[in-house]
């Protein structure tokens, strides 16, 4: 199966000029189709968008139907989130707001105008909490603990009643941690970009806990493939990961090594409601799809430092 959606299409990216919506709008630049991106740049960067026709906007806005109504979509890419999970933690009803309200305004305009599919990225790193297996499969019970991960739950489940009773298609795809150029350094969302951005500038880096707990980090290309592919399939929900975990601590080592740098870390005290284990299984998408990471931990790592460098 080939890695790209076959004519050329009007594809909407929501969040386009954020992390992974800017690099999966390069992608489909150069697979010639039509796309335009939204973003508000809450957090997004105007300066990641290379082409297309691109709007500040929210997605709550009402005047989104205009933009609706003026390209037919084919295709939509919902990645534009509050994205960051001790932000949900301390201010869950702007969580609500931005996430599910903003959703099902998205929702209606596919609805309205006849979205041909929506693929939607929720959080696979978030929604299965303390798993009952690892690698967790996407029939583990989803044990939303966060207002973050309660938001992207409760979206998946609006997403599904527009499909049974709209007949609107979608892929929903559950991402492990995402990691790669263009992560936000700043706040406390994106610990690799974190670590990477703060030991290059000499800057002390926080662990909390201690460090033990884990997290299946993926690239952010592997992650634009699993994309792609997704609009080959309807109405299923995939895990994006790489089936191997490793803790805060020996990241923050294997990171620090890479750099060639020996610095210690400062420690802070356990995050409440922080999960423990994080570890998917990517054999659904593999099977369905033949989507498999291409990039290990080292190289990613090894490319994201090299785009802090440069920039």
């Amino acid at each position: 199966m080939n890695n790209k959606i076959p004519k050329k299409l009007n594809i909407l990216v929501t969040g386009g000029a954020g992390f992974v919506g800017s690099h999966l709008v390069d992608k489909l630049l150069t697979l010639k189709h039509k796309v335009v991106i939204i973003d508000n740049l809450s957090t997004g960067q105007k300066k990641f968008v290379h082409g297309g026709d691109f709007y500040k906007i929210d997605i709550k806005s009402p005047m989104l139907s205009n933009i609706f109504k003026k390209y037919k979509f084919d295709i939509v890419f919902h990645l534009a989130a509050q994205k960051s999970v001790p932000d949900s933690i301390k201010d869950p009803k702007f969580d609500a707001q931005e996430n599910i309200i903003g959703s099902l305004n998205l929702l209606e305009n596919c609805r309205k105008y006849n979205i041909k599919k929506l693929v939607f990225v929720s959080s696979g790193g978030a929604i299965y909490d303390d798993a009952n297996e690892y690698p967790t499969t996407e029939k583990s019970e989803a044990k939303p603990l966060t207002p973050y991960a309660i938001a992207k739950f409760s979206i998946e489940k609006y997403i599904n009643f527009y499909g049974k009773v709209h007949g609107l298609k979608y892929t929903i795809l559950r991402p492990a941690n995402i990691f790669g150029p263009r992560q936000d350094p700043h706040g406390e969302a994106g610990v690799t970009a974190i670590f990477i951005s703060n030991l290059l500038n000499k800057k002390k880096c926080y662990i909390t806990g201690g460090g033990k707990q884990t997290r299946d980090f993926v690239y952010v290309q592997d992650v634009v493939s699993a994309l792609i592919k997704a609009t080959k399939t309807n109405n299923k929900i995939y895990n994006v990961a790489t089936a191997e975990d490793i803790s805060i601590l020996k990241l923050y080592k294997k990171i620090a090594s890479l750099i060639g740098i020996e610095q210690d870390f400062d420690s802070k005290p356990k995050v409440k409601g922080e999960v423990l284990k994080s570890q998917l299984s990517y054999q659904k998408i593999k099977k369905d799809l033949k989507w498999k990471p291409k990039y290990s931990l080292k190289e990613g790592i090894q490319e994201t430092i090299q785009y802090f460098k440069d920039n």
